[in-house]
């Protein structure tokens, strides 16, 4: 259950701190950064992967490696890839361009041997508005304009009844749709908050993984030496994980320090297993997560500065894991849920007698999801969501994220080239709502262009609410290769 801080800004200036996200319990749009990708249009209705651009956990040698049958496999490298291009407009007060972005995605593997395969890949991004907009900072257009991010770039062998990866990889550990729930293992891209493909959000963790299978059951052990942590952007920028004004003054801006990264030692390495095990028609997994979190939290230190009494600085609170999760079939119907406890996380806090700001509070999350098809290529997902606090609860939290919440997702296929779809995630105590129309055309085999809009609605010390002035309607061109 990796989640997120979000200090929280006063009338004044600011107040104490960084709130949760929605952590893994909430929906596209919490700690563990809950989302839902739309923008994937696969022919399966029901598949995980289809809808929403997840990635399954393996279940075989063959899935570890990304193959079905390996003696089928051509010998030589494969490059493929994709090209995705976002402009968005920001309509809500300010008006401005928010996005004008290029995404170039490369990857390749291959072979070394029968038993020893291995992939590389990268992404390059360039945004015209963040190199060109007088709206941002400077310090927020230079952090955005360009970037260079890692893909999956590892080597897998086997040993005996054991298979290996090395190197950086995505370690998904979830069973719900679209939401980051069990999957507390990958760090994430944030600067777009919770609205790009799971394949630009996810950044993939220099790790050593090995598994283990036996009949219907299967181990999974994990060590990271030195963890990748969110990237989260500038002070400023429309998503940074403090609800800041937009435009952000820079006197605000510089209240908000860059964050401390942790020293490269084994003491803060990260690791974990996982098991699983499939026990009539029911496929239970558990789990135990013991890590630096992927996401800050917000310490208020004093300054002795009286024109600024005190500054905040991120740091990474060292946190574990327990949880676990189900998947059932059901006819056409597919139940999935997901359970996840955590323990050492700091919260920002509205309270000056919180020391450094920062209050402590252990969170138990849990979400049930439920999708099955319709008439006329119709598919449904329907989740219910929650996190409780214990330890004092959430009152004196600056980022409200508990409470229950659902999520619906509907898409369908008006013709063979057009799908509308709409995904609604709705907190309904105090962190807000977020409601994301699309309509994609397939104009062209491997290409898809789409129209859409997010909207943000709640209070402005809510997960999803303190973006409720960044409402804006976009389109999007993407061709993979």
């Amino acid at each position: 259950m990796i989640r997120r801080e979000f200090p929280a800004i006063g009338m004044a200036v600011l107040v104490a701190a960084a709130g949760t996200a929605f952590a893994q319990a909430a929906a596209p749009v919490r700690t563990e950064g809950p989302r839902v990708d739309v923008a994937a249009a696969e022919p399966d209705p029901l598949s995980k992967d289809a809808l929403f651009g997840t990635t399954a956990p393996p279940e075989s040698k063959d899935a570890l490696f990304g193959s079905s049958d390996a003696s089928a496999e051509r010998p030589g490298v494969k490059v493929s890839g994709s090209f995705d291009g976002l402009g968005a407009y920001t309509y809500a007060d300010p008006k401005h361009w928010s996005r004008g972005v290029g995404r170039l995605t490369v990857n390749a593997q291959g072979e070394i041997a029968e038993t020893m395969k291995w992939k590389v890949g990268g992404r390059l991004d360039a945004d015209i508005v963040y190199a060109t907009s007088d709206f941002y900072l400077d310090p927020v257009k230079r952090n955005q304009r360009l970037s260079a991010i890692w893909g999956e770039n590892y080597i897998d062998f086997s040993a005996g009844s054991w298979d290996f990866r090395l190197g950086a990889q995505q370690i998904v550990w979830g069973e719900v749709v679209a939401l980051f729930f069990a999957d507390v293992v990958s760090a994430r891209d944030m600067r777009d908050f919770l609205l790009p493909s799971f394949d630009v959000i996810r950044i993939p963790q220099w790790a050593a993984r090995a598994e283990y299978f036996a009949g219907n059951s299967h181990l999974e052990l994990v060590w990271i030496p030195v963890p990748t942590f969110d990237r989260i952007g500038k002070p400023g920028a429309d998503f940074y994980v403090a609800p800041l004004p937009s435009p952000t003054p820079p006197n605000v801006a510089a209240v908000f320090l860059d964050p401390v990264q942790p020293d490269r030692n084994l003491g803060n390495s990260n690791y974990g297993v996982r098991v699983n095990t499939l026990f009539s028609g029911w496929d239970v997994a558990a789990f135990y997560y013991r890590s630096l979190s992927a996401s800050p939290t917000f310490y208020r230190l004093d300054t002795g500065n009286p024109a600024q009494p005190f500054v905040f600085q991120p740091r990474y609170d060292r946190i574990w894991q327990a949880g676990g999760t189900l998947t059932k079939d059901l006819g056409e119907m597919v139940l999935r849920s997901e359970v996840v406890y955590a323990s050492g996380q700091g919260f920002s806090s509205t309270s000056l007698a919180a020391p450094q700001g920062v209050v402590q509070r252990s969170t138990f999350d849990y979400v049930v999801s439920v999708e099955f098809p319709l008439p006329h290529d119709t598919r449904l997902n329907l989740q219910g969501f929650q996190r409780i606090y214990s330890g004092g609860g959430s009152g004196d939290t600056a980022i409200k994220d508990d409470g229950f919440g659902a999520s619906i997702f509907l898409s369908t296929r008006l013709t063979t080239t057009l799908e509308p779809q709409i995904l609604w995630i709705q907190n309904f105590k105090d962190a807000g709502g977020l409601v994301r129309p699309r309509l994609n055309w397939n104009a062209a085999k491997n290409s898809m262009l789409s129209f859409g809009v997010d909207i943000f609605t709640g209070p402005k010390d809510g997960y999803i609410g303190q973006y409720n002035n960044r409402d804006r309607v976009y389109t999007e061109l993407r061709y993979d290769f």
